[in-house]
């Protein structure tokens, strides 16, 4: 299977990115009404930690935490089939923390839900001594 970027872009470019964002968004992190629709009932997460997180872990864990603001960058989409789309970006804490994303968005009738996320930190050398 070859990855390529979108032939749909910048429909689907536009629409993840829409999606990933809101999900970085502190409001809607702390909304479940908002997230759950947009998590697949199989959603797994491995985060930054090496946790692995599910659906309703990471639920759980959007409603009580204090998040901060986070800027994007470097956003990519690459079709995987016609309803399947793995999306690439960066996103910088607050603190200067950098971590690489990716995702795997599948679309469905109802929309784009989130199946699987990855957070790998980026270890700098003048932030994590």
């Amino acid at each position: 299977m070859s990855l390529k970027k979108s032939g749909r872009s910048p429909y689907w470019r536009d629409e993840l990115l829409d999606l990933e964002q809101r999900l970085l968004n502190p409001a809607m992190r702390g909304s479940p009404a908002a997230v759950i629709p947009l998590l697949h009932p199989e959603f797994l997460e491995f985060g930054s930690s090496g946790r692995v997180y599910t659906k309703d872990t990471i639920v759980q864990m959007m409603v009580q935490e204090t998040p901060g603001v986070v800027k994007m960058r470097d956003f990519e989409v690459r079709e995987v089939s016609d309803d399947v789309a793995l999306v690439t970006y960066r996103t910088i804490g607050q603190e200067g923390r950098e971590t690489r994303r990716s995702s795997i968005w599948l679309r469905r009738d109802s929309g784009w839900q989130l199946v699987f996320h990855q957070g790998t930190r980026v270890h700098n050398r003048f932030h994590d001594r």
